[in-house]
């Protein structure tokens, strides 16, 4: 019960510095940042979190069900404009390999 509750408060200390700095970040995303700051270093046992991040990580298809219902519902529109959604996903996957690929290339050099 006491993971539930430490996930539950780095969220909503996430939301609220998210609100509190314009939103930029995802409320979510810092509060996952500030869950593993305080597992990084040892604020929060990982043995308290363990059993509810189990728990979480075999429900997560649940989470994934709205994402779907809104694909089916927007089913006419998908299938409209399915030609340029292709082609978005394929540049848009070969500019960030390439992105990270050079940036791996000027990094290594480096060092």
């Amino acid at each position: 019960m006491i993971g539930i509750l430490i996930i539950l408060i780095c969220w909503c200390l996430g939301n609220l510095l998210s609100l509190l700095t314009g939103g930029y970040v995802s409320g979510n995303v810092i509060g996952m940042l500030l869950l593993y700051a305080a597992l990084h270093f040892r604020v929060v046992k990982a043995e308290k979190v363990a059993p509810t991040a189990k728990f979480l990580l075999g429900v997560m298809a649940i989470f994934f069900v709205p994402f779907g219902v809104g694909l089916m519902e927007s089913y006419k529109v998908l299938a409209e404009s399915w030609f340029a959604i292709v082609v978005s996903c394929a540049l848009s996957t070969w500019i960030v390999i390439a992105t990270v690929a050079l940036i791996y290339q000027k990094l290594n050099k480096r060092s």
